[in-house]
Formats: C-alpha cells, sequence, structure tokens
C-alpha cells in the first residue's frame, strides 16, 4: 500500500520577515503585469497571503507600491568598487550603478506614468523624491572620501555640486533613455567634465 506524503505544513510569518515578503510580492507583481493592471488582491495571491493583511499595512496600492519601489531598492544596494584610484573607481561605480539601476528606472518611470501622480496627488519631483531617494550619491561620497585620504583629491576644495555631477548625469541618462549609458558617455562624464573641474579646484 503506498501511503501518500502530508504536504509541508507552511510556516506563518510575521513581523518584517511577512512585511518584506509583502513588499517583494507588490515589487514582482509591479514589474509583471505594470502599476494599470496591479491590484491588492493579485499581490495578496503572489504572497499567498489575504488582502486584509495588506490592508493593516497600507491604505490603498499607491501607498503599497511607493513603500515596494523603496523597499526594493534599499535591499539592492550598489557595491562600492576599491580599485585604488579614484578614475578607475568612478568608472567601475558608474557603470555598475547604471546597470543595475536601468530595470528599476523603467519600472519606477512606467509607475508614474501610469497613473501614480494622479491617483496620489503628489506632484513629479515628490514621486521622484519617493521613488529613487537620495541614491546614488552615498556610494559617491564614500568614493570620495577614500580618494580624499589616499591624497588624490582635497574635498574641502571641490564644490559639492561637482562631486554630485557624475552621479547625476548617469541618473539623468537612464532617466532619460531607460538603458545605462554607454561607456564611451561615462568616460567622457569622467574625464572630460569631472576630473578638469576637480583639478582646477585643488
Amino acid at each position: 500500500m503506498v501511503t501518500e506524503e502530508p504536504e509541508p505544513v507552511r510556516r506563518r510569518r510575521h513581523g518584517k520577515e511577512l512585511e518584506s515578503a509583502l513588499l517583494t510580492a507588490g515589487w514582482d507583481e509591479l514589474v509583471e503585469v505594470g502599476y494599470a493592471r496591479l491590484t491588492m488582491e493579485s499581490i495578496a495571491v503572489r504572497a499567498r497571503t489575504s488582502e486584509a493583511v495588506l490592508y493593516r499595512r497600507w491604505t490603498n496600492k499607491d501607498q503599497l507600491v511607493l513603500a515596494a519601489i523603496e523597499h526594493h531598492r534599499s535591499t539592492h544596494p550598489i557595491e562600492l568598487p576599491d580599485t585604488g584610484a579614484l578614475r578607475s573607481d568612478l568608472l567601475a561605480q558608474l557603470t555598475t550603478m547604471s546597470e543595475a539601476l536601468a530595470a528599476f528606472f523603467t519600472i519606477a518611470v512606467a509607475t508614474s506614468f501610469a497613473g501614480l501622480l494622479a491617483d496620489t496627488g503628489l506632484s513629479p519631483s515628490q514621486v521622484r523624491d519617493q521613488i529613487m531617494g537620495d541614491q546614488p550619491l552615498p556610494p559617491g561620497r564614500a568614493l570620495y572620501q577614500r580618494a580624499h585620504q589616499r591624497g588624490e583629491i582635497d574635498l574641502a576644495r571641490i564644490p559639492a555640486v561637482v562631486l554630485e555631477m557624475p552621479f547625476e548625469l548617469v541618473r539623468h541618462d537612464l532617466l532619460m533613455d531607460l538603458e545605462p549609458p554607454a561607456p564611451a558617455r561615462i568616460e567622457a562624464i569622467v574625464d572630460d567634465l569631472f576630473l578638469p573641474l576637480v583639478r582646477a579646484a585643488s
């Protein structure tokens, strides 16, 4: 006689573990079906829970989507390269950043134009701030601090706008083209724009 194996008992999730699973399901649903077709019900099905569990945490899908985007951003940090020199560090950082964020920017921009602006009543800049946060500038600051410690640059003499410029230009290209900038474009940002300004300030 063949006996069937009992189905494993699914362990109940609680607290941060449950919230992380819900936000991950929200992001996955957003990527797969888009903002317009996404519903609280579809997220609940994907997360294998009930809509009531979602509504206890978020009033509507707009709040959940913004939280899911922020959660995805915070749980997928960009690694900081260490090549031993400012130029090669910056080239590696900008390349890694653009490749890692290309798909994310596509989703974020598509979400904004698919109805999130109208549904939340937020302005485009407010939505951008919530979706993008201050990434990727903190890794850049760490990169510059290391170059300062090596004696390559003097951070006290370089305006903040110059330090932010390479990252802002790559972020602009990502928003406009929704794909990583070409290597030649990244090299031009570093070699033709950033490094001359740094040398002039030194």
